[in-house]
């Protein structure tokens, strides 16, 4: 009886739906990969024996190897989501154009990320694959800040858009900035996301100084929100 309502219990089934989605898995592999970085630079600069920093590196690398294997060919899916975006005629001009510059950004990233996996792996060896992973780097910042100037953007029309209705006292128009309220705190979350994330590749490219517990706690954080957006999605 303990096992059937264990088994059956909703956090359960809940849990099989989120493992079953490709970004359920990326998210929580993200997670523990760039909380191990973190971990890897902590116990090296506390003078851990050198065995417990060695751990935390293997997790960082098989981890990170794994999610490479994952989004084998995934930059089609972000191509496509540039050309729906392109010909979205009723989207803001400004929201139109960057939302095409960041899944060319990303779609990029995500190719080059593909074929310098190749070399990684050990599954094919050219010398190309560090200069591939550089623009590949380039690539994603590129789509982050594109989305970092998306979300800026957002919050600034819907504070207009709030200022508008801050003196109304009709009941319709209290739903909608209640609703206005709601979207602007899934932007800001987003925004956060985007600049943690935007450490990782501004760090490999040498264009700001930060160490791996900055970057391991950035991503770790940035991951945190997206394994709890992909969460809810499966509720």
């Amino acid at each position: 009886m303990v096992m059937d309502a264990l088994v059956y219990h909703p956090a359960v089934s809940h849990y099989n739906r989120f493992v079953a989605t490709t970004i359920g898995r990326d998210k929580a592999l993200r997670t523990l990969q760039y909380f191990a970085r973190f971990l890897a630079w902590y116990t090296y600069r506390t003078n851990h024996p050198a065995a417990t920093v060695a751990i935390f590196e293997a997790v960082k690398k098989n981890f990170g190897s794994v999610r490479k294997a994952m989004r084998l060919g995934k930059f089609v899916e972000h191509i496509k989501a540039a050309s729906v975006a392109a010909d979205a005629k009723s989207m803001d001009p400004i929201l139109r154009f960057l939302a095409v510059g960041r899944q060319l950004g990303y779609a990029g990233y995500l190719f080059m990320d593909n074929l310098a996996y190749f070399d990684q792996s050990g599954i094919k060896k050219f010398e190309a694959a560090a200069r591939l992973q550089k623009e590949a780097y380039r690539a994603w910042l590129a789509g982050l800040l594109c989305n970092v100037a998306a979300g800026i953007y957002t919050l600034y029309n819907l504070q207009m858009a709030a200022r508008k209705q801050a003196d109304s006292q009709d009941a319709e128009k209290a739903v909608e900035a209640k609703k206005l309220q709601k979207e602007r705190s899934a932007v800001q979350l987003q925004l956060v996301s985007d600049l943690c994330d935007c450490t990782v590749p501004s760090s490999a490219l040498g264009y700001a100084n930060f160490d791996d517990g900055i970057v391991g706690l950035a991503g770790t954080l940035s991951s945190l929100i997206g394994l709890f957006a992909a969460w809810n999605k499966t509720l």
